[in-house]
């Protein structure tokens, strides 16, 4: 497991009275994580990365027989979820409380598609789609709060894309979605980072690999799911007096 630099940084030692000093040196200052949308890539080494740390990680999806290979190589528990489901994720909240302790990471990685003209596009998948990226994160946004507030402590993250600062062609559905999702994210930070709850949003923009051995030949051209799991852990380390609340990722060669 990669770990941040942080010997070039220069610290106030006024800090040295804040109960919260700990977490500027320390790896990860929580203790279990919830992971929806799980699957390969991001999530994947999200998960190996959290389980190296010793945190306890419940990684959810629709299909959890795709993720058997990562619950054997990591320890993670693998559970069921339609993220468009209020009643859905309420239950794996519920879940994730009795198996690891109510989670003070919780990650959303969950999106929905529908590709096409505007004109021929189904309504239903594109309010199911929409309601995959959006509202599934507004449930879990709300659930992670109903256990974040009373404790004063936690951290969100959302995983966001291009399409979530400029829409494209053919690609509505998916724009709406990230869109919404990261306007949830910027009122969420607002509301629940004085309460002591890290919210941060990620533009992911570019194609991110399968897995790290997905270069295709061109490894600068497609962002490094490794790459981008560190950045997000890199978030989780920030000291409450620095958080950011959202996050760039492209490929050095990726235009602006």
């Amino acid at each position: 497991m990669q770990r941040a630099t942080i010997a070039a940084c220069v610290y106030d030692r006024s800090l040295d009275s804040d109960p919260f000093e700990r977490d500027i040196m320390s790896d990860i200052p929580y203790r279990s994580a919830l992971i929806i949308g799980a699957g390969p890539g991001i999530s994947a080494s999200l998960t190996r990365r959290l389980r190296a740390a010793n945190i306890p990680v419940v990684i959810a999806a629709r299909r959890v027989d795709k993720l058997a290979s990562l619950v054997d190589e990591t320890g993670a528990i693998a559970l069921p979820v339609d993220a468009s489901d209020a009643g859905e994720i309420d239950a794996l909240f519920a879940e994730t409380d009795a198996r690891i302790g109510a989670p003070e990471i919780v990650i959303y990685n969950a999106s929905g598609r529908a590709r096409g003209p505007i004109a021929e596009l189904d309504p239903v998948e594109v309010e199911r789609a929409v309601a995959v990226s959006a509202l599934g994160a507004f449930y879990t946004v709300q659930q992670a709060a109903k256990r974040m507030v009373p404790a004063g402590h936690g951290a969100i993250l959302l995983t966001g894309a291009t399409a979530g600062v400029k829409g494209f062609a053919l690609s509505a559905p998916f724009a709406m979605g990230k869109f919404a999702l990261r306007g949830l994210a910027q009122s969420a930070a607002r509301e629940l980072s004085p309460k002591g709850i890290h919210v941060a949003h990620f533009v992911i923009d570019g194609a991110v690999r399968a897995d790290r051995s997905d270069a295709s030949g061109t490894p600068d051209s497609t962002l490094d799911p490794e790459a981008i799991a560190q950045s997000y852990i890199d978030v989780l380390r920030q000291h409450r007096s620095a958080w950011s609340w959202e996050m760039e990722l492209r490929p050095w060669v990726e235009k602006f």
